[in-house]
């Protein structure tokens, strides 16, 4: 009940800033908010807000697995970018049917992220560099070697846009959604069950419980941060492998990083406090928001950018309200 209050604090009170901000530009909150609702959850507007929704959760459960022992993985653009790109690489060049590629070509990308993320991990257990700033850093080398890639080696020679060639290796759609979002599932139940019933689990979160009291208990954090790293990475790295084998079946420099899914995904998770369902459904509460955010622009002339607006103050509530600052400036 407390971590609900916790939460409906400061959704009440983004929704109640957003609707003076709404008055003083001389729109109806009621008329700009009920346009979100329609154009997220409409018939017109579903499709979208489950499209951007299966990245958004996807990243959301992959930043939640570390944040659960109090750990930010900060990384999330680079591991997801690099397990696109491996996807990429096993669908273009890796001969066989297509639904060998698709399976070899996700299971890339896992391994690909989770690589890449341990090697964070391993940045903070032997050379003492925070996973704050490890995660962070090594996105850059990865975005970067992935735009070297699509700009020369792995080039669509017929366009002048950085991207690839389409690959044969698909995913097949339902009514604009890909069959990845069944994936994007499977892994949050995955994740819910160990997060609930398993040792793992436990001893994850007695660690962003009481980091102290965990290692007392003999919890090897270093260990931890390494399982917890990789899976994350892996998740990251699922994301973009889905994205990569999705609509338009290639990978273009920038397209999974404009839309901004780790740092919305992060918010999710943020909101949620790294709970499973929790991150789910502020995933898709975060995915509405954006996808609803147009049709809101379009009924009522206002920017679209209110909805950023709303969820910058939503977490700045959210932190205020939990007391997140002050327990990070206890620790330090």
């Amino acid at each position: 009940m407390t971590r609900v209050r916790l939460i409906a604090v400061p959704v009440a009170a983004a929704l109640v800033l957003g609707a003076i901000l709404l008055l003083a530009t001389g729109t109806d909150p009621l008329a700009a908010y009920g346009a979100i609702v329609s154009g997220a959850f409409g018939p017109d507007g579903i499709g979208d807000t489950l499209a951007y929704a299966v990245p958004v959760a996807g990243m959301a459960t992959a930043l939640a697995i570390p944040l659960r022992a109090g750990m930010v993985n900060l990384g999330g653009e680079g591991q997801l970018v690099l397990g696109a790109i491996s996807a990429l690489a096993v669908g273009l060049y890796v001969p066989g049917p297509g639904p060998v590629k698709v399976i070899l070509a996700l299971l890339a990308g896992i391994a690909a992220g989770a690589a890449y993320a341990a090697l964070a991990a391993v940045c903070e257990n032997r050379l003492g560099v925070p996973l704050l700033i490890s995660t962070l850093l090594l996105s850059y080398p990865a975005m970067s070697l992935a735009g070297y890639l699509v700009r020369f080696p792995m080039k669509d020679a017929g366009s002048s846009l950085p991207q690839s060639p389409q690959m044969s290796a698909r995913l097949p759609e339902i009514d604009g959604v890909t069959t990845g979002i069944f994936l994007v599932v499977a892994v949050i139940a995955l994740y819910a069950v160990i997060d609930a019933r398993t040792p793992a689990g436990f001893e994850t979160k007695v660690t962003g419980w009481a980091p102290r009291f965990a290692a007392y208990a003999g919890i090897d954090r270093p260990k931890l941060t390494l399982r917890l790293l990789a899976a994350s990475g892996g998740t990251a790295g699922l994301v973009g492998a889905i994205a990569v084998l999705g609509f338009p079946y290639r990978f273009i420099d920038g397209a999974l990083i404009t839309p901004q899914y780790t740092w919305i995904g992060l918010l999710a998770a943020l909101l949620a406090g790294a709970s499973p369902l929790g991150t789910l459904l502020a995933a898709v509460f975060f995915a509405a928001l954006t996808s609803g955010g147009f049709a809101m622009e379009r009924a009522t002339q206002v920017p679209r950018e209110l909805t950023a607006v709303l969820q910058a103050v939503l977490i700045i509530f959210l932190a205020a309200t939990s007391g997140v600052f002050k327990r990070k400036a206890r620790r330090a």
